[in-house]
């Protein structure tokens, strides 16, 4: 069901890049060599986490965005929006007022992602409690985890949920109730305020799923600048607008948070944040060395889609805010949601497909070959240092020796090997020299300061 190739957000502009291998030693999977003095990808092992976005001093990698005025080609328009974005204004600011905002900047209808948390916490319960799937139940919100499980944790693809996350039942309640009004579907536009690049990828190649519901993503950032625009211009009275009826009012509006998805599941839940502090603990949970858990909401950035790489405001600052708003609207009636009225259409559509492994680590499609090349890694191995100083251009010694049997690179690249050869004469010093040039470009030996300005630009 889902497609045979990747769709990556992230792109990395050759012009502006330095090759400073800071976003090479990010990567929690190691999708990222320097050759020839810049980034490259490799896109087989890419999960859109944004962590290279994080880190790159010259803003060379970019996130790719749907054009704003893509929502014209709609005649009907709908701001697909998550909490998140309301957090990123100051208290002062209401989630009325944000809507009333996108409202006037071309859309017809705003929609809280959050609007489907009610009925899909019914059938996360139900999953869990269904006992012939693998526990720990993994959560299926965070699609950049979705895709690290894929690619660096096969033998855990079968413990992902297969039931769609919030955005994906918004989107077909949305197209529904329009649908049933007497709009047909080619002038409904449903687009989506995303915080991260792993959704914009999620929407435009759906992992379980055929494809997405959603018409268009526009980068967080973005929106909120243009939000932030038209706030001077609405009057004191507006910008205090109390809550409206169709807005969210309950825990629902932390659901995106950390522990927002893990505290409404019954049974053992834990929450986790950061994509390294996962890898770790993924690895664990693959080893056997954790057992006894029902349910693992995991979510890549830190403190979840409030430290996403398209939000704008302080991360912490968002979860107090949100938290507040929930806090401040814990006694004000709930005028019930209207998304419950299609309980019976979305919960036969709720599920998603099989997901199936996508392993980074594969070395050839022939499996003999394959086995050959892994053997050969390992015993590659042996000789290389296994000091992980990316002076090779890779992240890692392991990650050398594969791209070595993968015809991507040689064992010379190794500057502590290229010494020995050089001692043994098996190596002339002119080569080794050629050799890091054609790794770190040729300008990387010449003397310039301006490698010094640019290297403090370093976030």
């Amino acid at each position: 069901m889902e497609s045979k190739v990747f769709h990556h957000a992230l792109t990395i502009r050759q012009d502006v890049c330095i090759g400073c291998s800071h976003c090479m030693r990010v990567c929690p999977t190691e999708a990222l060599r320097v050759k020839n003095g810049k980034a490259e990808l490799y896109e087989n092992k890419c999960i859109d986490c944004g962590e290279c976005f994080r880190v790159c001093p010259t803003n060379a990698i970019i996130i790719e965005q749907d054009d704003f005025s893509k929502i014209y080609n709609y005649n009907y328009r709908v701001a697909l929006v998550p909490s998140i974005l309301t957090g990123q204004f100051s208290d002062e600011i209401t989630a009325s007022a944000v809507a009333s905002i996108l409202l006037k900047l071309g859309f017809n209808e705003v929609v809280e992602v959050e609007t489907s948390i009610e009925l899909l916490k019914e059938e996360i319960n139900s999953y869990i409690a269904d006992k012939s799937h693998s526990k720990p139940v993994i959560s299926s919100f965070c699609p950049a985890i979705v895709r690290l499980i894929q690619v660096k944790f096969p033998s855990l693809v079968e413990n992902i949920m297969l039931l769609k996350p919030p955005l994906d039942i918004t989107s077909l309640y949305i197209k529904k109730k329009l649908q049933e009004q007497g709009i047909s579907d080619n002038q409904i536009g449903i687009f989506y305020i995303t915080p991260c690049a792993a959704k914009i990828a999620a929407i435009k190649s759906p992992v379980g799923e055929d494809k997405s519901e959603v018409a268009g993503v526009i980068n967080m950032n973005l929106v909120y600048n243009k939000v932030l625009k038209s706030l001077v211009q609405l009057s004191e009275t507006e910008k205090g607008l109390s809550s409206r009826k169709d807005c969210l009012i309950d825990s629902s509006l932390i659901w995106s948070l950390t522990n927002g998805e893990a505290s409404q599941v019954k049974g053992r839940s834990l929450a986790i944040d950061g994509v390294y502090n996962i890898v770790e603990f993924l690895e664990k949970l693959e080893n056997e060395e954790i057992s006894d858990i029902d349910f693992l909401e995991l979510r890549a950035c830190d403190e979840s889609c409030a430290g996403g790489v398209l939000t704008t405001g302080n991360r912490f600052l968002t979860v107090e805010r949100l938290h507040k708003r929930v806090e401040a609207n814990k006694n004000l009636k709930n005028f019930g949601n209207r998304i419950l009225d299609y309980r019976n259409f979305l919960k036969s559509r709720v599920h998603i497909g099989e997901i199936r492994p996508r392993s980074m680590m594969k070395l050839d499609e022939d499996m003999a070959k394959a086995m050959k090349k892994m053997e050969r890694s390992n015993r590659l191995m042996c000789f290389l240092p296994g000091i992980d100083c990316g002076s090779c251009g890779a992240p890692s010694c392991q990650a050398l020796a594969e791209d070595i049997v993968q015809g991507k690179a040689a064992i010379s690249h190794c500057i502590f090997l290229q010494k020995t050869m050089e001692q043994t004469r098996k190596l002339h010093p002119d080569h080794s020299f050629r050799i890091m040039e054609k790794i770190w470009g040729k300008d990387r030996f010449e003397k310039n300061c301006n490698k010094i300005d640019k290297s403090k630009r370093f976030h």
